[in-house]
């Protein structure tokens, strides 16, 4: 399993055991993550998944591909480290892995 971290806008930590495999925004939604809305389940269709990736974490995560970058023209407060969490794969690598979520999604 995969530990991964998200930070509420309002600061409060969810620690979240994930597999690998699933994305970081069907994490959220199973463990009730206030915030992350996902309107379209994950077709990667709406920004309602926006979250910001932390620093330390943006070059192993990766950049977004074309698609998602489309989408984050919908996104609220977008950052150079901002990603849609359901193009977000919990892989090994990712142990450790840290998210904020903006104070609205879009």
């Amino acid at each position: 399993m995969t530990k991964l971290t998200y930070i509420a806008h309002d600061g409060t930590h969810f620690d979240v055991e994930a597999e690998n495999g699933s994305t970081v925004m069907e994490n959220a939604i199973r463990n009730a993550v206030p915030g992350i809305e996902a309107e379209c389940g994950g077709a990667c269709a709406c920004a309602t998944c926006h979250v910001y990736v932390d620093e330390a974490w943006k070059d192993i995560v990766g950049e977004p591909e074309a698609m998602e970058e489309d989408m984050l023209d919908f996104a609220y407060d977008v950052q150079p480290n901002s990603r849609l969490s359901c193009q977000i794969r919990v892989r090994d690598e990712l142990d450790g892995l840290v998210v904020r979520v903006p104070e609205r999604q879009g």
